[in-house]
């Protein structure tokens, strides 16, 4: 099989914002800005390994407030009950909302564990300078990419539900502060993926930030 061509390789710079890519040449200085969306154009994302490492890890720290802090308080006639984030997963799915069950164990823990578990593979690949399976690698970093919006969906549902108690006059929802510590967790999660350049894959031999 013929080795994959690398565009530092052949003499060219892509802009990571725009997808614009350019001959080297016309950009020498590593300050040299996209012409088309004015973006700093860079060889490789400086110390990319490292700060993704740093935001994951600060994710993964506050996944777990996230999970043992209640997300929601919802009050009725029946006095009221605060619930996590597993808690309200099993609620729905007992009274038989197995939809709304399913889309909050998604977005809430697959998501978050997909994420987590993907991108310390790939940092683990890169450190190790890895050349296996570099196409199924870069289709993973495109699936976190993905995936990562959706983690918001929990954050979502909690807001539709206090909105349609209320609306329906059936009691009151409030936040608690576990949905903030989530909310982090999406945050963390989809810096450290914008932080981690995927050309990095692809660079046997070579360390980080080049």
């Amino acid at each position: 099989m013929t080795a994959a061509v690398r565009a530092i390789d052949a003499g060219l710079l892509a802009c990571r914002t725009c997808g614009l890519v350019m001959a080297r040449r016309s950009a020498p200085n590593p300050r040299t800005f996209c012409p088309r969306c004015a973006s700093a154009l860079l060889e490789r994302r400086p110390r990319s390994a490292e700060t993704t490492l740093a935001w994951l890890v600060a994710g993964v720290i506050l996944y777990i407030p996230a999970n043992v802090l209640p997300v929601i308080y919802v009050s009725g006639v029946g006095g009221g009950e605060e619930s996590t984030i597993l808690g309200g997963v099993l609620s729905f799915w007992r009274s038989g909302s197995w939809d709304i069950a399913v889309l909050i164990f998604t977005a809430s823990v697959a998501v978050p564990t997909t994420k987590f578990l993907a991108l310390g593979l790939l940092l683990w690949t890169v450190h190790r300078r890895s050349n296996w399976g570099r196409r199924q690698r870069t289709a993973l970093y495109r699936l976190v990419e993905f995936i990562g919006y959706w983690s918001m969906l929990d954050v979502v549902v909690v807001a539709l539900t206090a909105a349609l108690l209320k609306f329906k006059a059936l009691g009151t929802a409030e936040p608690r502060l576990g949905i903030v510590f989530f909310c982090g967790v999406v945050v963390t999660t989809m810096i450290a993926a914008l932080s981690f350049d995927p050309r990095l894959i692809w660079d046997m031999g070579s360390s980080d930030g080049h």
